[in-house]
C-alpha cells in the first residue's frame, strides 16, 4: 500500500477542457496542452494521485491503461463541477477488511466522527474576533452538544445533535455574509453554490484515500445505507468540512469571490465557466494544505478499524488556526 513518504510525492492533476485543455501523453508522461497545443502541465505517471477533468472529454484506452498501471483515478466532473463519471484506482480482494464491515454494527465510530466534527465547528467560532455574547454562548452549547454525541445511543439522537450543532454553528461562522441556511446541492445562493463546490473536491480525495485500502465505499457507519451513495466517504468527509468552511470564510474577506463571479439560471447560481480556475485553486489549495493529515487519519482509520481498536484510540483530525 501507498506509504506516507511515497504519498507526499503525489499529485493532483486538473484538466479544464471548459477552457480547451487536452489530455495527452508522451511515454509515462501525462501533458496538458492549452488551444494552441502549448504544453500548460507536464507530470510523470509516477507522481500522480487523481486527475480530474472539468468539462466534456473524450477517453482513450492509453490514459485507462496508465490510470490501473500508475494507480491514478479519473474524475469526470460537468462545468458545474457535478460527477458525472468515474475511473477508479482501488484495492481490490481486501475482503477481511470487507467482512469486518459487513459484521459492524455498532454506533461507537458514529459518535467519534460526530463529536469530532462538532469540536471542529467550536475551535473554528473561537476564532472569531471580537465575539459577540450569542457566539460565546454557542460555544458553550458545542462544549454541550459535543459530550452528548459520545453519550448518545441511538442514530436518531446522534444525527439530532449534529443537526443543531451544524444550525447553529453556520449562522455565526457565516453571519456577516448573509447565510440563508445550508441547503445542499439546490444552488439557491452564491455561499451554498460554493461550498458545494468545495466540499465536492473534499469528498474525490477522501474518496481516492479510502480507495487505497479497499474499503466498501457504499457501506457507511454513520450514513445509512442508501442507493448508489457513497455513505462511507460521507462518513470520513465530516471531520473535515470544516476546512473548506474556514477557507470559504477567508476567501470572502479577502474579496476572493464575487457576485459577478456567478450566473443565475432559475433561481439557480453557477459559477461562470471562466471562474473555475481562479476557485478551484483557493479551494483545493486549502486541501492540499492538509493532505498530509488526510492520509494519516484514513491509514489510521484503517488500522483501527482492522484491529477492532477501542474508539479512544481512533484518530481525531483538529482544524489548524
Amino acid at each position: 500500500m501507498l506509504s506516507l513518504a511515497d504519498f507526499k510525492e503525489k499529485q493532483i492533476i486538473i484538466c479544464f477542457t471548459t477552457e480547451g485543455q487536452k489530455l495527452s501523453f508522451k511515454n509515462d508522461n501525462l501533458i496538458i496542452s492549452d488551444k494552441e497545443d502549448k504544453t500548460v502541465l507536464q507530470a510523470t505517471c509516477h507522481k500522480i494521485y487523481s486527475v480530474w477533468i472539468v468539462g466534456s472529454t473524450t477517453l482513450t484506452s492509453g490514459i485507462l491503461e496508465r490510470s490501473k498501471k500508475f494507480g491514478f483515478s479519473l474524475y469526470l466532473m460537468s462545468q458545474s463541477h457535478k460527477l458525472y463519471g468515474l475511473w477508479s484506482s482501488a484495492t481490490e480482494g481486501n475482503f477481511l477488511l470487507r467482512q469486518k464491515q459487513y459484521a459492524y454494527k455498532d454506533l461507537g465510530i458514529a459518535t467519534y466522527l460526530v463529536q469530532n466534527k462538532i469540536a471542529n465547528q467550536r475551535e473554528l467560532l473561537k476564532t472569531i474576533r471580537g465575539k459577540d455574547k450569542d457566539t460565546k454562548a454557542a460555544i458553550a452549547k458545542m462544549n454541550l452538544y459535543q459530550d452528548q454525541a459520545m453519550q448518545a445511543t441511538d442514530l436518531q439522537t446522534l444525527l439530532g445533535l449534529e443537526g443543531v450543532s451544524s444550525r447553529l454553528y453556520f449562522s455565526l461562522w457565516y453571519a456577516d455574509i448573509g447565510w440563508m441556511g445550508r441547503k445542499p446541492r439546490t444552488k439557491t445562493d452564491i455561499l451554498n453554490t460554493i461550498l458545494d463546490i468545495g466540499y465536492t473536491y473534499l469528498f474525490n480525495i477522501i474518496e481516492c484515500m479510502l480507495n487505497l485500502y479497499g474499503f466498501d465505499l457504499y457501506l457507511g457507519v454513520y450514513h445509512k445505507c442508501f442507493y448508489q451513495r457513497k455513505s462511507l466517504v460521507c462518513d470520513i468527509v465530516e471531520p473535515f468540512r470544516c476546512i473548506i468552511d474556514k477557507q470559504v470564510r477567508t476567501a470572502y474577506h479577502l474579496k476572493q469571490f464575487q457576485p459577478d463571479d456567478f450566473r443565475e439560471e432559475k433561481g439557480q447560481f453557477f459559477l461562470k465557466i471562466e471562474k473555475n480556475k481562479e476557485y478551484t485553486k483557493w479551494l483545493i489549495q486549502s486541501i492540499l494544505e492538509h493532505k498530509e493529515d488526510i492520509f494519516i487519519y484514513t491509514q489510521e482509520y484503517y488500522r483501527c478499524f482492522m484491529r477492532s481498536k477501542q474508539i479512544s484510540e481512533y484518530p481525531v483530525f483538529k482544524i489548524k488556526d
